[in-house]
Order: C-alpha cells, then structure tokens, then sequence
C-alpha cells in the first residue's frame, strides 16, 4: 500500500468510527430512544452523557475531513475508493465492535434495548453487525490488492 492510499484508509477508518457513532446515536439513542450512555433514573445526566457521546463522534468525523483535506493539500492523499470504503467499513465495524464489548459488556452502562424480552440477543446482533462490517470491509480491501 502506498503512503497515498495508507493515508486514504486512515482518514476512512477515522470517519468510520465517527459515522457510526453518528449512527448509533441518531438512531438508537435519538430516534428509537431505545438507550442513553449511561442508563440512569437522571434523565438529565443521561442527556449530558449523550452530548459527550455526540461530541466525541463529531470530533471524529471532523478528524477524517481534516485529514482527507490535510493530505489532499500537500498531495499525499489516494483515489482508490475501494481503500477508502474498507477504511470507513473496518473503521464502523471496530467502532461497533469497542463500543459493544466495554459498553454493553464490560461496564455494563447500557444495552442496545435494555427493555426487550432478550436484551443479550440485541447486545449479540450488535456485536455481530460490526463483525460484518469489518469483513465486508476486509474483502473490498482484498479487491483492491488485485487490481492492483
């Protein structure tokens, strides 16, 4: 891989953990509100923690452009798009993957959908999600090798 392209999967895989916190937050915490950060009786502290989450994933993503931009100036950025999607794709799934694992396993501060009849099968699903998304993007990364 040349520094263009390692450059490239840095900034996809930057971006991925940022759009899939995005994710995460938008759609499980906002538009299901199946979850906080951190489950509490204080709706206050779980909406505080809710807004470090989303600073801390918008500061990912603004990470990744500033990056793209960065490198993309002083001509060290790749094209490949099949590089940058695995980037972005590894970079979602191991955000899935870190968050699920110390989240919902280790600190135990919340669960997918704490209120479902099986809360481990949602836990589970969302470990597995990241798990696909690494895979698919290992194999668009294996693409790219061979056309290489």
């Amino acid at each position: 891989m040349t520094k263009e392209d390692k450059n490239l999967y840095i900034a996809g895989f930057i971006l991925g953990l940022g759009i899939l916190g995005a994710i995460d937050g938008i759609v499980f915490h906002q538009l299901l509100q199946w979850h906080h950060m951190i489950l509490s009786p204080d709706i206050k502290l779980e909406i505080f923690t809710d807004g470090l989450f989303t600073a801390a994933f918008s500061a990912l993503m603004v990470w990744g452009a500033l990056k793209i931009f960065r490198d993309a100036r002083n001509h060290e950025l790749g094209y490949s798009w099949k590089v940058f999607v695995s980037g972005t794709l590894i970079g979602g799934g191991v955000f899935n993957l870190v968050e699920g694992i110390i989240d919902h396993h280790i600190l135990q501060v919340h669960r997918v959908r704490p209120m479902a009849d099986n809360p481990l099968l949602y836990d589970l699903a969302f470990l597995a999600s990241g798990i696909v998304l690494i895979l698919i993007g290992l194999w668009i990364k294996k693409l790219d090798k061979k056309a290489a």
